[in-house]
């Protein structure tokens, strides 16, 4: 086969030629590759999908994902030898750990039927360098994602023993220990003054904010961020959950859950009370949660943009049995010593004292009353609430965007449908309107756990404004029914996530064929970013599968 050589032959054709026929292994790391340095991950964003007919090799090269220090070059351990488990064949080997985890807890059913599979598919966490650290993605793997791992591990381990009777204990030890070290390098890296509330700039938002997230402020002090913190809120239970599980058959880990449970009522306590100085991240003015700004003075600013930044401390959930608790007697003994002797901490997180429906404790960022206000924002249709689900951004901002100053510095957000109109992290995600299928995933399964709780007595309206009581079981099957819209038929027979593109409407070879796409526009459903994005839009298939087991 000879090389191409019409005028129309691009460098990237030359080199797939190449790749094809053995001449050079550019597919050594990755799908597409130009040069040792520079790779190019071609993603048509374009409104008609033809931008490869004027976008040429030497333009996308140009906005290439540089994989040197910062990437492949800085992560040596990165030549692991194994796969992670992944459908989406952009990156078969992908170590971006928000990606392979959504990819993870989307497939667990079929993990659990294939022995040692779990095992297996976690390269991130197995092959973590000796400080700790997980990969972020593929061009700045030294960036901070959210700390979703230990989430899914459980959600993998528990997945597997519904299934099976049995969970893979060695599975969820291995992984366990690793994460760790990425709890202690998160809690050493990203609260750099130790009062724990936590930083960690990009954690997956690209463009949602009035910075840049991933650069040095442009102003002076320290952006304490509402997500930041609750992720690691988050991390803490997940982490104390995997603990118990592990502590019923050695004692050893229930003094390393006491560790957790300890980290999470003291990361609760601060976003209440910063520094001991009354001020925290819930904004009694406005009933939401915020990221605030610490200048170098001491002076707090709040950065009063209501976004999916404010929705996240919700995620920060986790209920305990009785049945568990017995079985964990040092654990529980400490537990209480400590809400005992720490009651001005314990008064500031929800119940962790109290026994609700079903002989429940809960341990939550979100007292009952803030949790409320939280989702009454969230649920308003003039708001978050999509007919497809969660937006990541308040639609109020369409018509008055959000201001922000400080000093010299101003900034503007304002809603913006379906592609980014800003150049923040890149410009080729968009925070600022979408759906999100991962977050609003874990938003359905933090409901369900609130409501393991508070049962089925405690009713929230249902859209906000509407009259309509709902449980917070029957309000996270109504966010599973929503997002399912973006990708069933609706009365006249189309499917949302194609939005204009008759031909993957209509065309028997395509209409059946779903596209994962990496977000979806808050007002029609249609697929917006990269239409390869399987692992975590792949969450699809849970919905219908948990929706199915209801019925």
């Amino acid at each position: 086969m000879s090389e191409p050589t019409s005028p129309a032959a691009t460098a990237e054709a030359l080199r797939l030629h190449q790749a094809d026929t053995g001449a050079k292994p550019w597919r050594r790391w990755g799908t597409y590759v130009s040069e040792r340095q520079w790779g190019t991950v071609r993603e048509d964003y374009s409104a008609d999908g033809d931008a490869w007919a004027y976008l040429t090799h030497d333009a996308a090269r140009s906005r290439a994902y540089r994989w040197g220090e910062d990437g492949l070059g800085g992560w040596c351990l990165a030549k692991c030898g194994s796969t992670s488990a992944s459908v989406a064949r952009w990156k078969p080997q992908s170590h971006a750990a928000n990606h392979g985890y959504s990819h993870l807890s989307g497939i667990a059913s079929t993990l659990a039927e294939l022995k040692g599979a779990a095992g297996s598919a976690v390269p991130a966490v197995v092959h973590a360098p000796p400080n700790g650290q997980l990969p972020a993605y593929e061009w700045n793997f030294s960036d901070v994602n959210p700390p979703v791992h230990a989430w899914a591990a459980w959600r993998i381990y528990e997945t597997e023993r519904s299934r099976t009777g049995t969970g893979d204990r060695g599975f969820l030890e291995r992984v366990f220990i690793k994460l760790l070290l990425n709890f202690t390098w998160w809690v050493n890296r990203k609260d750099p003054r130790g009062r724990n509330v936590f930083q960690g700039g990009f954690l997956g938002l690209d463009n949602i904010g009035v910075f840049d997230r991933s650069k040095p402020l442009p102003v002076d002090g320290m952006l304490t961020q509402s997500d930041g913190t609750s992720w690691m809120a988050m991390f803490s239970l997940d982490m104390l959950r995997i603990a118990l599980e592990l502590g019923q058959d050695d004692e050893a880990y229930q003094g390393i859950a006491t560790k957790f449970f300890e980290h999470f009522m003291l990361i609760g306590g601060a976003m209440t009370n910063l520094g001991g100085e009354g001020v925290g991240l819930w904004d009694d003015e406005d009933e939401f949660y915020y990221d605030w700004l610490v200048s170098d003075d001491g002076g707090k600013i709040p950065v009063r943009l209501r976004s999916m930044i404010g929705l996240i401390p919700l995620f920060a959930v986790a209920v305990l049995d009785e049945t568990t608790l017995a079985r964990v007697p040092e654990f529980t003994r400490r537990m209480d010593w400590f809400l005992a002797h720490r009651p001005e901490i314990a008064a500031l997180v929800s119940r962790p004292d109290a026994t609700g429906a079903g002989g429940h404790r809960l341990l939550a960022i979100a007292r009952a009353f803030r949790m409320k206000r939280v989702l009454a924002r969230m649920l308003d249709e003039s708001e978050f609430l999509s007919d497809f689900g969660v937006r990541a951004i308040s639609r109020v901002y369409l018509d008055q965007p959000y201001e922000f100053s400080c000093g010299d510095y101003r900034a503007e957000v304002r809603y913006t449908p379906a592609e980014s109109d800003s150049d923040l992290f890149g410009g080729n995600s968009n925070w600022r309107d979408p759906i999100w299928m991962p977050v609003n995933y874990l938003m359905i399964r933090s409901l369900e756990k609130f409501g393991m709780f508070y049962g089925e007595d405690f009713k929230i309206e249902c859209p906000t404004g509407s009259g309509t009581m709902l449980s917070l079981r029957e309000i996270a099957d109504e966010l599973r029914r929503r997002l399912l819209r973006i990708v069933l038929r609706d009365a006249n027979g189309r499917r949302p996530v194609f939005g204009t593109y008759e031909t993957l409407q209509t065309d028997p070879h395509f209409r059946d064929h779903i596209w994962f796409h990496e977000y979806f526009g808050g007002d029609n459903g249609r697929g917006v970013g990269a239409s390869h994005q399987t692992g975590w839009s792949g969450l699809v298939a849970n919905l219908i599968e948990e929706l199915h087991r209801k019925s």
